[in-house]
């Protein structure tokens, strides 16, 4: 069995003495396991990173980070680590120069930082911009320096914090399609994103936090399975928002999903689909409500999260 990279009993933290950032979190990640964090903005996920990549000292409980604790012992475990947080990085040199520094610090050979240089560019998409000064790029460019950095010296943890944030589909992929090879080596990841699609990709197991806690913990596999036999009944409607809102607060054959903004289609969480949809259509027909599109699929990730957040069964 893999030893364990992290390991975190009843952690805690607070930034001002009253409420908890951080409220008793217990969790583990094992050597060569992508372990994903999500959860709306302020959950949590970033000062948990904080704490156990050294940056910040738990209020209580216990936390071992490669066999060593994250508040005493951090000039050991900070050579053993990388660290993507979402701040902006800011360097003044070119981009290739800014990757040859970082693997000066870290004591990378001349030959080898050559190597790494090469091989990182072209898997981050950033030949193009090699002589560019880092001010002269893009946010997405930016982004794509500050992970690509990371990689300039080996680790045996990565810490990612909301890491695709801002880049286009492609680069997103093979930063992804990077880390999952890496840990065919034994990297363990510690991953924090908004994109359910990127958690189901990466992730062996997940987390979902809210306002410091977490509510759920499992393999993508086994949190989808606590929601066997229940389809997701997706519905897009047209004309008036508000009267789509008063409709579906009418449904009672299954749990619904508000959109998050407009334009985007109500899901109902439901054991029984023909019931749902013939609710829907009724209900759509009394409320003079025109159905663009019906659809039905399984249950996702998405599903799951959003259900555990809200309460949802």
């Amino acid at each position: 069995m893999a030893s364990l990279s992290i390991d975190v009993v009843d952690m805690k933290y607070t930034y001002d003495g009253r409420k908890y950032a951080v409220d008793g979190i217990t969790f583990s990640v094992r050597e060569g396991e992508v372990f994903g964090m999500l959860g709306r903005n302020g959950a949590g996920k970033t000062t948990t990173i904080r704490i156990l990549s050294t940056l910040l000292k738990r209020t209580s409980g216990t936390a071992e980070v490669l066999g060593m604790d994250p508040s005493t012992a951090g000039n050991h475990l900070r050579k053993r680590i990388g660290v993507v947080l979402q701040d902006e990085s800011f360097d003044f040199t070119t981009v290739e120069k800014a990757l040859d520094v970082y693997g000066f610090i870290w004591g990378v050979g001349k030959a080898e930082r050559e190597k790494k240089i090469e091989s990182l560019l072209t898997t981050f998409e950033l030949t193009d911009v090699r002589k560019k000064r880092m001010w002269d790029l893009s946010g997405g460019q930016k982004r794509r320096v500050q992970v690509a950095r990371e990689f300039m010296h080996d680790m045996d943890l990565l810490f990612l914090d909301e890491p695709t944030s801002g880049l286009d589909p492609i680069a997103r992929r093979n930063i992804l399609d990077m880390i999952r090879d890496l840990t065919k080596d034994g990297l363990s990841v510690l991953f924090t994103t908004h994109n359910l699609e990127e958690a189901d990709y990466l992730c062996q197991k997940i987390a979902i936090m809210n306002t410091g806690k977490i509510l759920a913990s499992d393999t993508v596999g086994g949190l989808k399975s606590s929601y066997n036999g229940l389809k997701t009944v997706e519905v897009k409607l047209s004309g008036d928002q508000a009267g789509a809102s008063s409709m579906f607060s009418k449904v009672r054959s299954g749990k619904v999903e508000v959109p998050v903004e407009n334009g985007l289609p109500y899901r109902i969480v439901t054991e029984d689909t023909q019931e749902t949809m013939q609710e829907i259509i009724k209900l759509a027909a009394s409320s003079s409500m025109q159905i663009e599109w019906l659809n039905v699929r399984p249950v996702s990730l998405e599903d799951v999260f959003i259900n555990t957040v809200t309460g949802g069964a």
